[in-house]
């Protein structure tokens, strides 16, 4: 069964993705506002208003966090989102204003194409425009379009990343999750132990594994710093305080550790962003909601890369999981 982000009440999804190259953004939308936390875990974020979201800083709630690639560039789609929350009078009243509170995080993905097409304000803005409550496209779309996994022994033996949801519901409180995963690392189905995507070897017709090469002491050949990155948005309808929804992306984090190997490494920018919206009015304890977290961002790495498909741009071809399976 089917099942997203969007699964939580009061978060809606939209995807822009840039048909000149292979790149784009998704806005993950709480028009009512959510209270909202966040784990950077990375060595090479690239991020806004992440300072914003620490438990003892003033604002508590957001309208909606951004995830591009574009690396730094890309953060311009911000721009376009606050534009249109503006147009729809969404945002924190500050005297005679409203602001849009907009988080947002990047990854890297200018190796595929022409670098010089990255989202910007309009890409942020179309992203909105497409939002909705229906479960949003996976693999090779928004944040996902340009995301590449296994890079450890370079571009040329990596294959095809994505973007993927998942959510799950427990006595009647949901959580969702929604990653873009361009991880340097290889991708793990954490249920069985099996390789789905990330470095191949050198004849690129098989999955080498990553941690076992780095282990027997295979000289890895990695991208510079802040060239990969997962970043994603985890939400909940349970009823949370802004410390709770950094812990919940903290907890978070373990499920990508759980699907990705190695992770949170110089190389990566690794960030999660947890929302809290109570649409539900419940809540559950901490240790089951981080719980959940974990699972669903377990789950939505591992939908990502069997979600995505190849990718050729000029010499570059970066195969799919299926095309190995």
């Amino acid at each position: 069964m089917s099942s997203s982000i969007t699964d939580v009440a009061g978060i809606e999804v939209g995807h822009f993705t840039d048909g000149r190259r292979p790149t784009g953004c998704t806005v993950i939308l709480a028009r009512g506002s959510a209270v909202a936390g966040v784990d950077v875990r990375g060595a090479a974020p690239g991020t806004r208003e992440t300072d914003l979201l620490a438990p003892d800083n003033v604002v508590e709630r957001v309208h909606a966090v951004l995830l591009a690639g574009g690396s730094a560039w890309g953060l311009d789609a911000a721009g376009g989102v606050m534009r249109w929350l503006e147009e729809q009078g969404i945002g924190l009243q500050v005297g005679p204003a409203r602001v849009p509170i907009v988080p947002a995080a990047v990854l890297f993905d200018l190796p595929l194409g022409d670098q010089k097409v990255r989202p910007d304000a309009a890409a942020g803005y179309a992203a909105c425009q497409a939002a909705a409550r229906t479960a949003p496209a996976e693999g090779n779309v928004g944040a996902g379009a340009g995301a590449v996994v296994g890079k450890t022994f370079g571009l040329h033996r990596a294959m095809k990343g994505g973007i993927g949801t998942a959510s799950l519901t427990v006595d009647g409180v949901t959580v969702g999750a929604i990653v873009a995963c361009n991880a340097i690392g290889d991708v793990v189905d954490p249920d069985t132990g099996t390789l789905l995507a990330g470095a191949r070897t050198e004849d690129g017709t098989r999955l080498l594994d990553a941690r076992r090469a780095l282990l027997r002491g295979d000289a890895p050949r990695p991208m510079l710093a802040g060239s990969n990155t997962t970043i994603g948005v985890i939400a909940t309808d349970a009823t949370l305080t802004k410390a709770q929804a950094g812990r919940l992306a903290t907890m978070g984090h373990d499920g990508l550790a759980r699907a990705i190997n190695p992770l949170h490494t110089l190389s990566d920018g690794d960030t999660l962003f947890a929302l809290a919206t109570g649409a539900s009015g419940r809540t559950l304890s901490m240790l089951a909601l981080g719980t959940m977290a974990a699972e669903v961002c377990a789950l939505a790495v591992v939908r990502a890369v069997r979600a995505a498909r190849a990718v050729r741009t000029g010499d570059l071809h970066l195969p799919a999981a299926d095309d190995l399976a």
